[in-house]
């Protein structure tokens, strides 16, 4: 499986990175309540389910090519968290795993299917280095010397 997992040390208990967590999803998915399906902050676990929309482009025009589901979990620790972002799968006829979009040799693959793995690719960095952005530790509030 397509799987992306790091372990990253942050300052903060596990109950601060647990609102930190809670404030980044809010900001990052328009409907958050629906997106996270385990906010259990006493085991420290976070549950994501969402999707990507990918792109092609047809004489000039940009259309829909499909939506690819994920699961991503984040995992709370006194100074660190862990993230798992997986499960991806292409919503087509039926659900089939992305990694199939990856195989040159299958009988059904064309050249777009390259441009639609860099899609995914993108976009999963840019929310993993939202998610590190959202979890730091907010900067210690100057006191007012007026």
């Amino acid at each position: 499986l397509i799987t992306y997992k790091e372990v990253v040390t942050v300052a903060g208990t596990p109950a601060e990175l647990f609102n930190r967590a809670i404030e980044w999803i809010n900001k990052q998915y328009k409907n958050p309540a629906d997106a996270t399906k385990v906010r259990d902050q006493a085991s420290g676990i976070i549950e994501i389910a969402h999707r990507i929309e990918i792109s092609k482009k047809e004489q000039g025009a940009t259309l829909v090519a499909g939506r690819v589901d994920y699961s991503m979990k984040i995992e709370l620790k006194d100074g660190r968290f862990r993230y798992t972002i997986t499960n991806f799968n292409m919503k087509d006829i039926s659900r089939q795993p992305f990694e199939r979009y990856m195989d040159k040799q299958d009988k059904s693959y064309i050249p777009a299917w390259d441009d639609y793995v860099k899609q995914v690719d993108d976009f999963t960095r840019k929310l993993i280095e939202s998610l590190k952005l959202g979890m730091q530790a907010p900067a210690p509030k100057k006191p007012d010397t007026w």
